[in-house]
């Protein structure tokens, strides 16, 4: 099975991780976070935001990213930021691929940035200044379930069903 790796850099907002950690636990995805964060892993509002899906998640902490890229020195790194000039669906997803997300606050370092300028991708936004970024986590979740959809969802479950009714009576 592919994998899929999401990777916070210094998030600051508990709220946003933990429905990214949410987002994570549901399609099967690692996370990886980079220290330091602007809240503790036994946050109340972490928590209460990831819901009861904490022992469904592959999470891993790392010092720095000196120490990610130590620990993790292959796969494909895709950076999303919005001063990249690729857009996020124009690239193809390998397996074991890891996409980068910056704080809330600043994104991801300008450094990281200027050396991987073809591994940098954006979700497209309104030119405006007053529009500067989307939700950290509504960003996660877009960049998710394009890689998913390229893959054509391993693993997850495509239909649905109802508690009350049966679809094959709808028709």
């Amino acid at each position: 099975m592919a994998v899929l790796n999401i990777v916070l850099v210094e998030p600051e907002i508990p709220q946003n991780t933990g429905n990214i950690a949410r987002t994570c636990a549901a399609t099967g995805t690692r996370l990886h976070i980079i220290e330091p964060m602007g809240f503790t892993p036994d946050d109340k509002k972490l928590k209460r935001a990831g819901l009861d899906y904490w022992h469904l998640l592959d999470i891993t902490y790392y010092k720095n990213l000196d120490d990610f890229f130590e620990k993790n020195p292959n796969g494909e790194y895709r950076f999303f930021t919005t001063k990249a000039q690729n857009r996020y669906v124009d690239v193809e997803y390998s397996d074991n691929v890891y996409l980068f997300f910056g704080k809330e606050t600043k994104g991801l370092p300008e450094e990281l940035l200027f050396k991987h300028p073809d591994e940098c991708v954006r979700i497209p936004m309104i030119n405006d200044s007053a529009a500067r970024s989307l939700n950290l986590s509504n960003s996660v979740a877009i960049a998710v379930y394009e890689v998913l959809r390229q893959w054509d969802y391993p693993n997850l479950l495509c239909a649905g069903k109802l508690t009350k009714f049966d679809w094959k009576d709808a028709e």
